[in-house]
């Protein structure tokens, strides 16, 4: 009911929400496929595993599409650094990158934070990225009645049984009774899947296609026949199984990675037979397509289950009450300026860059393979990653974003301001941003409380996506995230793929020069509520967020692109968590060679604190080569939007002046080690 508020349809969509993942058409007869899902509850209980098989279950719902997995980024959410979080770190970035790594396909580019809220119940959202020629999708249909059913893949086992359920319920202090339930990933069978499905579906053998995912095969078999009006009759005796006497129950259920169900179009049974033996595969026939909407389940001949597919594909709605919390208005109202300014704004600027949601989280990239399949332009550590389309002039830029603090705050300035965030990195890259997906993650949406977050979430995820014309094509909602009644902090990530015609123009975020002049685009009203900063110095998520102007979010990205486009900008960085002064130190010190400082002129126009930390929409930092600097302003002007230079790269320091006042004047070498050695500190 909620979800069909979101812009579904636009000029670019190939396929909108209902399949296995997204599809928007990005030139040159290419599509883009891509999709975000959270693995959260498995990862709690079984980090490595509960990471490794969520981003082999996100692999396989890329090429069922028919497209060849090409980028993995992942969203990470935990609580504060404890022993236990510090497992769960280690395991879930080892587990995503051993599964990545393995598989083959590169994983570019996330985000990883930091609150108490996710102690219970940490978020490992995974997003990937899939090419595909935009004649060649495959859908998840079991048609033409009468085709043959293949089980394909892995055996089944008894691992990851109600896992689906298990996703679905809040967890209590008997939490790891239920590690049984997650499943048990292979990445090199899921290689082996991967090219024997694509080589299947190049011969035109294949009319539809489906990963056995959450409740494994009870889900497939009936979800295919209610898409395309039909009925499936499954025989169970005929399952690959690795485990004996296995009930129907187990096997319907059973969530047993690295497996698919492809309907054959009749009498091509051995081309596929063959193609799936190749590549050492079990290719099994299991059952037929039939024309009377049921799914019925044998077990050596014999009816099991005999229910309409309607009723197991299409989930009753539900209208639940939905309430404001009643402590929202009181944290709203707090007032910034009971809060101290601090004596030594440079030693602040050092604290928050070490802090563990902005540190350096090159720890987590360098156990990741960046570059596999060499399409990589853009690595991790600028606001997006950028990828080349081989044979083509284009590339694509990709993001992911989300703020749980702005949300739980203004559920629905904080849900747009997400998706206005991840835009504006992918704009950052010279890139137009095309399409979206999202993961939803909140707590119990039988609390009328957090239903009402959710709701809120979605409208301005909504508002959002239709200011800047970006579908919203697939996607995820993780609910029950809490534990013991304490629910996470409502956490829509946003995943944002954009378009980039001449991948020859695009922008990194580090300063590349000395001698470049520095402009901020955008907007000066900034806030504390919310924001690192404040965390920082109070351990508090207070206050009001920052006004956002969807009309001018867009005009400042379309200012960014068009500057890029034009090559007028040698380095663009969005401004975010830590406001201003952090992404100035992050232009500095994120660059693989020699840092380059620089020395910045702003206005006092409040609250010195407010001005260097304060966090908004809208603001994006750009240098020009003073050359062009008159190019550039001509370009502002045509864009109406506000705009000012405030300074110039250069030096081994970095110097901002307030007014006539120096308010922070830091050795680069001191920023550089703080950011750098911050989060592995923190993990040590």
């Amino acid at each position: 009911m909620f979800l069909t508020r979101l812009p579904q349809t636009g000029p670019r969509v190939l396929q909108g929400p209902g399949e296995n993942a997204g599809a928007i058409d990005v030139g040159d007869g290419w599509a883009v496929v891509f999709k975000m899902e959270s693995h959260n509850h498995p990862s709690f209980l079984e980090p490595f595993q509960g990471a490794a098989t969520g981003v082999g279950g996100i692999l396989r719902d890329i090429f069922t599409m028919g497209a060849r997995p090409i980028a993995l980024l992942d969203s990470l959410r935990f609580g504060d650094l404890d022993p236990r979080t510090r497992h769960l770190v280690h395991g879930v970035v080892s587990g995503i990158s051993w599964y990545g790594n393995c598989f083959g396909c590169p994983t570019v580019g996330g985000e990883i934070a930091f609150a108490p809220e996710y102690a219970g119940n940490p978020l490992v959202n995974v997003m990937c990225v899939g090419l595909v020629r935009g004649d060649r999708i495959f859908r998840a249909r079991a048609e033409g009645v009468g085709n043959p059913v293949f089980y394909v893949g892995n055996k089944t086992g008894r691992d990851g049984i109600h896992g689906a359920t298990m996703a679905s319920a809040t967890f209590d202090e008997h939490a790891e009774e239920r590690r049984p339930t997650v499943q048990v990933g292979d990445p090199f069978t899921e290689k082996l899947l991967l090219e024997a499905c694509l080589e299947a579906m190049a011969t035109g053998a294949v009319v539809g296609i489906q990963d056995m995912g959450a409740a494994g095969l009870a889900c497939c078999t009936s979800e295919m026949p209610a898409r395309a009006g039909t009925g499936m009759d499954v025989e169970l005796s005929r399952v690959p199984r690795r485990e004996t006497h296995m009930t129907p129950y187990e096997l319907l259920l059973s969530e047993s990675q690295e497996r698919m169900l492809l309907v054959v179009a009749r009498g091509r049974e051995d081309e596929i037979k063959r193609i799936f033996a190749k590549w050492e595969l079990d290719a099994v026939e299991i059952g037929r397509v039939t024309d009377d909407r049921l799914l019925t389940v044998r077990l050596d001949g014999e009816v099991v289950a005999r229910v309409p597919v309607d009723a197991l594909a299409e989930g009753p709605r539900y209208e639940k009450p939905t309430r404001e919390p009643e402590a929202l208005a009181a944290l709203r109202a707090w007032d910034p300026r009971s809060l101290p300014e601090p004596s030594d704004y440079g030693q602040t600027l050092v604290d928050l860059l070490a802090s563990p949601t902005i540190a350096s989280k090159a720890w987590a990239f360098r156990q990741y393979d960046q570059q596999v399949g060499l399409n990589t332009l853009v690595l991790p550590g600028s606001d997006a990653a950028v990828l080349r389309i081989k044979g083509t002039q284009r590339a694509i830029a990709v993001a992911t974003d989300g703020n749980g603090r702005h949300v739980l705050l203004d559920p629905r300035r904080g849900a747009a301001m997400a998706v206005c965030e991840a835009a504006r990195n992918v704009s950052c890259a010279g890139a137009r941003p095309a399409g979206v997906t999202d993961c939803m993650n909140f707590g119990s949406p039988e609390r009328p409380e957090i239903l009402w977050q959710f709701a809120e979430a979605i409208d301005g995820i909504a508002e959002a996506c239709r200011a800047l014309d970006m579908p919203v094509v697939g996607g995820n909602v993780s609910f029950y995230n809490e534990t013991s009644g304490h629910a996470i902090l409502p956490t829509p990530i946003i995943g944002v793929v954009g378009v980039l015609d001449d991948a020859e123009r695009l922008a990194t975020q580090p300063f590349k020069s000395p001698g470049h002049r520095i402009a901020l685009l955008g907007p000066g009203a900034v806030s504390i509520g919310g924001s690192e900063y404040l965390w920082l110095r109070a351990r508090r998520v207070a206050g009001a967020l920052a006004p956002l102007d969807l009309g001018l979010e867009r005009r400042v990205q379309a200012a960014v692109q068009g500057a890029i486009g034009a090559d007028l900008v040698t380095a663009a960085h969005d401004v975010s968590d830590g406001g201003l002064a952090v992404a100035l130190a992050e232009c500095c010190v994120t660059g693989r060679g020699e840092p380059v400082g620089c020395d910045v002129s702003l206005e006092a126009t409040g609250r010195t604190d407010e001005v260097l930390f304060g966090e908004g929409p809208s603001r994006v930092v750009v240098t020009v080569e003073a050359g062009r600097a008159r190019e550039f302003e001509a370009l502002m002007a045509e864009s109406a939007i506000p705009w000012r230079w405030i300074g110039t790269t250069g030096g081994a320091r970095l110097r901002v002046g307030l007014g006539e006042t120096t308010v922070i004047d830091v050795d680069l070498d001191r920023i550089g080690h703080a950011w750098r050695s911050g989060f592995e500190r923190y993990l040590a």
